[in-house]
Parts: C-alpha cells; sequence; structure tokens
C-alpha cells in the first residue's frame, strides 16, 4: 500500500514538473523573441531572459533527470 501511494505522488508531481516545464517554456521563448525584436533592448530585458532560460534548463534537466516522458494519446 506504501508503494501505490507512491507511485501515485509521483506522477502527479511529474505531471506539475510537466506544467511548469511548459509553462517556463513559452515564458523563455517570450522573452527570447522580445530581446531580439527589440532594437536597442535595456539590459534589464537581456537580463530576464537569461533568468528565464536559467529556469527552463533546470526544469528541463530535472525531468531528464526523473525520466519523464511526453506521451502523445
Amino acid at each position: 500500500m506504501l508503494f501505490r501511494k507512491k507511485k501515485w505522488l509521483r506522477k502527479e508531481f511529474d505531471q506539475k514538473l510537466l506544467g511548469q516545464l511548459n509553462s517556463m517554456k513559452t515564458n523563455w521563448s517570450n522573452q527570447k523573441r522580445l530581446v531580439e525584436r527589440s532594437f536597442d533592448p535595456p539590459e534589464e530585458f537581456i537580463t530576464e531572459a537569461k533568468i528565464a532560460e536559467a529556469k527552463y534548463f533546470f526544469l528541463f534537466k530535472e525531468a531528464r533527470y526523473r525520466r519523464i516522458t511526453v506521451r502523445s494519446e
């Protein structure tokens, strides 16, 4: 019974991680696009884009460590 609960919790948190990963990917791509399209972007925009990139890759590495795959059904 203890192991069933553990698997259930793992699935739940894996789904949350995938949701956060998708959210950070869109955030990072929006920030990146904003910096690329700006003629002379302020340093603040560049910094925010780098932070968003770091957060995305951190979540990406965690998903790879947990061996999470996205299955299309």
